[in-house]
C-alpha cells in the first residue's frame, strides 16, 4: 500500500490517497489548504482505520457499498472508493487496515 500526496489548482489544493498494490485508490481525504493539515489527515487515517467503530459502512444510491472513516471528533478524514458488494467492501477495510501503518508516502 502506497500513500499518495496530490495538489491541485483548488482553493483547498493538498488532498491524499491510500493505493493498494494493484493501483486501486482505497481511500481518499478531504481537500486541505495547508500541506501540513494533509499530512495531519494521513496520520488520522492511518490512526483510526485500525478501529471497527471509526467505520462508517454506507450504500451509494446505485447500489455500490462505500465506507467513511471518522476521527475521534467525528469529521470524516478518508471516503473509500466505491465497491460492487459487501465482500469487496469489507475486504478493502481488512487491506486498509492491515497494510495502511507500513505504507509509504510517495510524494509525486
Amino acid at each position: 500500500m502506497t500513500i499518495k500526496p496530490r495538489k491541485s489548482e483548488a482553493n483547498e489544493p493538498f488532498s491524499f490517497i491510500f493505493v493498494n498494490a494493484e493501483g486501486k485508490t482505497i481511500i481518499k481525504s478531504e481537500n486541505y489548504a495547508q500541506k501540513a493539515s494533509a499530512k495531519n489527515g494521513i496520520e488520522s487515517v492511518k490512526k483510526n482505520c485500525q478501529e471497527d467503530s471509526r467505520y462508517e459502512l454506507k450504500e451509494s444510491s446505485n447500489g455500490k457499498q462505500f465506507f467513511n472513516i471518522k476521527s475521534t471528533n467525528g469529521q470524516i478524514v478518508g471516503t473509500s472508493a466505491l465497491f460492487s458488494d459487501v465482500i469487496e467492501r469489507n475486504a478493502a477495510i481488512a487491506e486498509l487496515k492491515a497494510n495502511s501503518e507500513t505504507a509509504d508516502i510517495i510524494e509525486e
